[in-house]
């Protein structure tokens, strides 16, 4: 299994990189040749996180004072503190709708179920299935992106790959009110990934200062347009999105750093520290807001918090052995997770979705939700209610119309309790905080405990994949907590110790699940320590971890890396690929020719070249008085498309405007070269000349990229995917190994102190000796 996996990954890589052109003198590294397609027949895009050092960029960095940059800060923290507000709205938004939608359905199918189980039955699965109707009619009908938790595509475009559509206005509607329909549906999914997705839309289109298309905008939020601006504000979105999902505003963070994002600095940390210390502050007040009774059947529910702070307050080293199986039985279930979403996502798309029968599809698997929710209580035993402890707070049975522990379903006597129903016939959170309870040993049979794993762990691998808003991290709890209790329950009664608590041992198998499926440690660790408030159980909760992702790991990657790949996006992982040590930078170009322009081009050949092929970056060919041809830079399709449509820049004469090089003052702001977020920008066909239009000529020189990043042809394949992944980068140009060596750069040289008293003509007359003394050398050409 790891022998194959292994050979897919390189088979991968060397897939991509063999359609990348190259040519005799000077070999490119392009971007899978422009567009790489997905398996569902879209199409993605890299992402220009690198400056672009053309004219246009340095007329407007002269123009910048030290003012204009201090604004620029107070705006990014702006726009921080405005992603934590509209992502814990949002969140807040959510809650409260699924919580009321699930009140109302649970209190209607309690009163109706007193008179008629048929009745009450209809009455539960319609309401189910008319939710989740228009979670997936939306979904289907007005924002395809919206599909699926989001993080994978999230994940993909803070890596550098730009899906279409899934940072739109409309995907952000579609992910809020879908999530609203599938939660509240009562699936075997959630609501936080698609909320890691709702607060990366909301950055983004903050970012762009609304939605051009919908007539929405903003000219004074149009401040950051650029690629690498709007990365750093949809990692703040993707932090707030977790802190308002979990109320963890920490373990945000650290999910922000460690899962989705590939490029990080310090100055980033600090804001995406404050959007989410925002969202929590607007979920608290939500909360202490709801808790006067404002928000209808919303009570204590909706936010997830787990308190078990009185719970377990010490455990014995002999209870670690349980806790390593545990450990154990979360890495193999959240790898068979893994593999089994993975093949049916892969066979639904190959034979069900091609045949439109979405919207059926998910109203079946809310129909056997429904059936299995209901039905299987009803084949259970009631159990006589435990006796009463009035410092608990638990009543039992729970009242008719109320949902919570000691659920009276089907039961003949007013003191009798459904123990399938209480985990059943609830709200996931619901559910999750009765199996973590503390003070309700034997509260489960096993045998309901077993049932319900089976069940749901059939219809979490069902639901997944579906055309509607999904998260896994409640479903993964939900599973875990249910085998953790029952290895709880064996534990209580093999050590028959008074201080043993099942809900600590839930716990625990809710962290091993999620780490066996999902491969996450720190993050999570620290979410499950902050939804549960309990940092005594710290150093198990990383115990199991450990463990979970160890034995998962063994089998196959973690489940966003696994969904990543079935939809066709490009990650660059955190390490290459072990063949890549014996391969070099020119054997990874493939055998394709380099398309490159001169640096006076006709109209006529750009409008060629661009029609003829999909490359999104062509070198720029310049010939020195000698005849010889020189590599000057790279432009961008993109910049050659704004060329072409704004016709500013046409000329007669096929000689250069300007013979020095170019530096001379554009008609075009930088931010006119940015393409908008998740949209196609200018297309070819998009474009009309006339014939006397394509006669002119376009001088490059103001508009290529002068510097960009080059590397030797002998250099390993390792380093070109350390170099290109930690950069950021689009393209890399591929050169013959230079004859001269014009100088070398130290640490020293990168010191540059802001003073003006460096005598820098005296450290240039230091002798190569003396310098090299110093930890650096310069040599002379």
């Amino acid at each position: 299994m790891l022998s194959n996996h292994f050979q897919n990954g390189v088979e991968t890589v060397r897939h991509a990189w063999s359609r990348i052109p190259n040519s005799e003198e000077s070999q490119f590294v392009d971007d899978a040749v422009g567009l790489v397609r997905k398996s569902d027949g879209s199409s993605v895009e890299s992402l220009d996180y690198e400056v672009i050092e053309n004219f246009a960029y340095r007329e407007e960095q002269a123009r910048r004072g030290k003012l204009y940059v201090s604004y620029l800060l107070v705006v990014k923290w702006l726009f921080a503190l405005l992603i934590g507000i509209g992502t814990g709205l949002a969140a807040v938004f959510i809650n409260l709708s699924v919580e009321n939608f699930a009140g109302w359905k649970f209190s209607l199918t309690f009163s109706i179920i007193q008179k008629s189980y048929i009745a009450g039955f209809l009455l539960y699965a319609l309401i189910n299935l008319v939710l989740v109707f228009s979670s997936v009619y939306i979904v289907t009908q007005f924002a395809p992106a919206a599909a699926g938790s989001g993080i994978p595509e999230i994940k993909g475009y803070l890596n550098g790959v730009d899906i279409h559509g899934i940072l739109l206005l409309r995907t952000l509607i579609g992910k809020i009110f879908g999530s609203i329909g599938s939660v509240g549906g009562g699936l075997a999914l959630g609501k936080e990934g698609p909320l890691v997705h709702t607060g990366a839309c909301i950055a983004s289109l903050l970012g762009q200062g609304g939605s051009t298309k919908y007539h929405i905008n903003s000219r004074w939020f149009q401040v950051f347009r650029s690629d690498r601006d709007r990365r750093d504000l949809v990692t703040c979105g993707c932090a707030a999105g977790v802190a308002a999902a979990f109320r963890a505003p920490v373990g945000g963070v650290l999910f922000a750093l460690e899962e989705v994002t590939s490029w990080w600095r310090s100055q980033l940390m600090w804001r995406v520290f404050f959007t989410s210390a925002i969202v929590a502050v607007v979920v608290r007040t939500a909360m202490g807001w709801c808790k006067n009774g404002n928000c209808g059947h919303f009570g204590s529910g909706g936010f997830i918090i787990w308190d078990i702070s009185d719970g377990q307050e010490d455990y014995s080293f002999a209870e670690l052995l349980p806790m390593a199986i545990i450990g154990v039985i979360g890495g193999l279930l959240g790898a068979l997770f893994n593999q089994l979403t993975l093949y049916i996502s892969s066979w639904r798309r190959n034979h069900l979705h091609k045949k439109g029968s979405r919207i059926i599809e998910a109203c079946l698997v809310s129909l056997l939700t429904s059936i299995i929710s209901f039905c299987l209580p009803l084949l259970r035993e009631c159990s006589p209610c435990p006796e009463s402890d009035p410092t608990s707070g638990i009543e039992c049975p729970r009242p008719p119309g109320m949902y919570g522990n000691y659920v009276n379903f089907f039961c003949s006597s007013d003191k009798e309790y459904n123990d399938l129903a209480t985990i059943f016939f609830n709200t996931q959170d619901d559910a999750i905080r009765n199996l973590f309870s503390a003070k309700t040993i034997h509260e489960y049979s096993s045998q309901s405990l077993l049932t319900f794993l089976v069940m749901f762990y059939t219809l979490a691998v069902l639901t997944f994949g579906t055309a509607v808003p999904a998260g896994q991290f409640v479903p993964g709890i939900m599973i875990g907590s249910t085998y953790g209790r029952l290895v709880g329950m064996f534990v209580v009664k093999y050590y028959k110790k008074l201080n043993i608590e099942e809900g600590t041992y839930a716990l625990l198998g809710a962290a091993s699940f999620l780490g066996g499926s999902m491969r996450m440690t720190v993050s999570l660790c620290v979410i499950m320590v902050e939804i549960t408030n309990n940092l005594k159980l710290l150093p198990l909760i990383m115990l199991v971890l450990l463990i979970s992702k160890a034995v998962g790991d063994a089998f196959n990657e973690g489940l966003y890396e696994e969904q990543a790949r079935l939809r066709g996006i490009p990650l660059l992982e955190s390490r290459p690929k072990y063949e890549m040590r014996n391969m070099t930078a020119r054997e990874a170009c493939g055998s394709g020719r380099v398309i490159s322009l001169p640096r006076v081009v006709k109209v006529s050949d750009v409008v060629s070249i661009l029609r003829s092929n999909k490359h999104n970056g062509f070198p720029v060919i310049d010939h020195t008085r000698s005849g010889e041809s020189l590599v000057i830079g790279l432009v961008l399709r993109s910049h050659l498309l704004v060329i072409l449509q704004s016709k500013v820049d046409f000329q007669h004469s096929p000689l250069p405007s300007d013979p020095r090089g170019g530096d001379r003052s554009i008609r075009h702001d930088s931010h006119e070269f940015a393409k908008p977020v998740s949209s196609k920008g200018i297309c070819i066909d998009d474009i009309h000349l006339s014939p006397d239009d394509l006669e002119m000529y376009i001088d490059l020189a103001p508009f290529l990229n002068p510097s960009p990043y080059i590397v030797p042809e002998d250099m390993s394949l390792t380093k070109v995917y350390n170099l290109f992944r930690q950069l950021g980068l689009r393209h890399l140009f591929v050169v013959p190994r230079p004859s001269r060596v014009l100088g070398l750069i130290t640490r020293k040289d990168l010191m540059i102190e802001d003073t003006e008293n460096v005598n820098t003509l005296e450290l240039q007359s230091t002798s190569a000796f003396e310098l090299e003394d110093l930890g650096f050398e310069c040599v002379q050409e």
